[in-house]
């Protein structure tokens, strides 16, 4: 058994929990849209053809913004598909996933979609096979109130009120040579800059995402994102990331350390941004929207292609999560809160049925993955500040990362409400690790729920005919020893303490 100490003061903080680090992702990519937030007809289905069920658990599983309508789909579609009677909506065909795509759901579904799961939208905008006129046609259309052709279009549609939509992504991945419309960092820098430019006219006051790197392995990463915020840097405010681990093999260790990957992808981001920043001889200051991240066993997708005929929401990565998959993104919470000063965005992909956290039947239930859970208790209790904690624990030897902490940690303090959350995942996959957690700065706090996510079988499964196979349960050893929490944490587990001061 190893031993770990955590010293956490409410003096020393990170920054306050930004709510919408707790996004989401609806893409138009196998049953995430149809099928999966959408089907008319299903017993549970409202008027419009949202599933209610599907609907509830989005509200459960504590989701603040959606990111939609993609990834790669959005780099071949036109907006204008999506919208006017649906009768009267075009078929095309989405070369990103080989699919018939029948716009019978759009952007103002979307909207209405939105407001019933009670969540922000972010719209993501089509600057692979289209560009800066497109752009603000789609702004005018969903923010202009009316009294043009677009406003007034959107009126006819059935939507009086402007959308109001804040936050933009310019474009998808569009370092990546898969994206249609792909371009060298100079031609996209040039492009997103245009477009900025151009929205900011319409609306100075609107929240910009330019594209940074698909991955921390993309050949170009680093210089990608110096190129681009050269061009960019006065005219957006974040610059994206998108990171998806997955178990290699049996090499368990180094996937329960993925987030020690993630963790040198925001650093070295910061980085760059800063360096732009200062060679600019500008006070801004870039942050980061992580607006794609989850396990997704990619490699299985890309083994089995895609589908060879064309067909209407196929089934496309609709992965299993084990507990192992959960303790992981349970992880990766943690690092995502641990750079609360600059990762202000992030949008866990996706959110139904397609490398997601619910998954449904067509006409049969919904049920939560393995990895619902953790998302779903830090979305809930990481309330007030983000706290710069310190960790004295052993290391882990792995054959990916290195020797890495036993331990990651993180804690947020609400002091309007008395209420320490922490949160903290044991990255060994096979020693207990013995955890005591100093906490006199916050006076005489009581243990008030101690959950555990991890499962003797590190390989259990949700499904249809057993959804409840991995949940969340108390957990084994945690008591308070006077401003000392002790806890004894089992292999490869994530879990979550609730204190509550006087």
């Amino acid at each position: 058994m190893h031993n770990g100490t955590l010293s956490i003061d409410p003096a020393f903080t990170v920054a306050p929990v930004n709510r919408r680090v707790f996004g989401s992702f609806v893409e138009h990519m196998g049953r995430c849209v149809y099928g999966g937030i959408y089907e008319p007809g299903h017993p549970t289905a409202d008027d419009s053809g949202f599933r209610g069920d599907v609907l509830a658990l989005v509200r459960e599983l504590g989701v603040t913004a959606v990111r939609y309508p993609g990834g790669n789909f959005v780099s071949g579609y036109r907006w204008e598909d999506g919208v006017g009677p649906v009768g009267d909506r075009p078929t095309r065909l989405d070369p990103a996933w080989r699919t018939v795509e029948t716009n019978a759901f759009g952007l103002n579904e979307f909207m209405e979609w939105s407001r019933k799961a009670e969540v922000e939208p972010i719209m993501a905008m089509n600057l692979g096979t289209r560009g800066l006129q497109e752009a603000v046609d789609l702004l005018e259309y969903a923010n202009h109130p009316e009294g043009t052709a677009l406003s007034d279009a959107r009126v006819e549609h059935g939507v009086k009120e402007p959308h109001g939509i804040r936050m933009w992504c310019l474009g998808n991945e569009m370092d990546g040579p898969w994206q249609l419309g792909h371009k060298t960092a100079t031609e996209y820098g040039r492009l997103a800059a245009e477009t900025a430019r151009a929205m900011r006219q319409f609306d100075p006051g609107l929240e910009l995402v330019a594209c940074g790197s698909s991955g921390r392995s993309m050949p170009t990463f680093g210089s990608w994102e110096a190129t681009v915020l050269e061009h960019t840097y006065d005219v957006v405010d974040l610059v994206s990331a998108h990171a998806y681990y997955q178990l290699d093999g049996e090499d368990v260790a180094s996937f329960l350390a993925s987030s020690v990957d993630m963790d040198l992808f925001i650093r070295e981001v910061i980085a760059t941004a800063d360096h732009v920043g200062a060679k600019l001889s500008s006070a801004k200051r870039i942050n980061i929207a992580f607006d794609e991240w989850n396990v997704w066993y990619l490699r299985e997708m890309q083994a089995g292609g895609l589908p060879d005929d064309w067909t209407e929401a196929p089934r496309l990565s609709e992965d299993a999560y084990t507990a192992l998959d959960a303790v992981v993104v349970g992880s990766l919470l943690i690092t995502l809160l641990k750079h609360a000063d600059r990762v202000t965005v992030a949008c866990q992909a996706q959110l139904v049925n397609t490398i997601s956290a619910i998954r449904c039947e067509p006409d049969g239930p919904a049920w939560r993955q393995s990895i619902f859970h953790p998302f779903a208790l830090t979305a809930r209790h990481a309330q007030g500040e983000v706290l710069d904690l310190r960790l004295d624990v052993p290391t882990l030897s792995t054959s990916k990362h290195g020797d890495v902490p036993v331990l990651d940690s993180v804690a947020t303090w609400d002091a309007a409400t008395g209420r320490l959350a922490v949160f903290v995942v044991n990255r060994d996959p096979a020693e207990e690790v013995a955890v005591s957690a100093q906490l006199r700065g916050f006076g005489e706090v009581g243990l008030v729920e101690a959950t555990l996510v991890g499962d003797d079988d590190l390989f259990a499964v949700n499904t249809v005919d057993e959804p409840d196979r991995v949940v969340p349960t108390a957990h084994p050893a945690a008591a308070m020893d006077g401003t000392i929490l002790r806890a004894t944490l089992p292999p490869a587990s994530w879990s979550m303490f609730l204190l509550q001061a006087p």
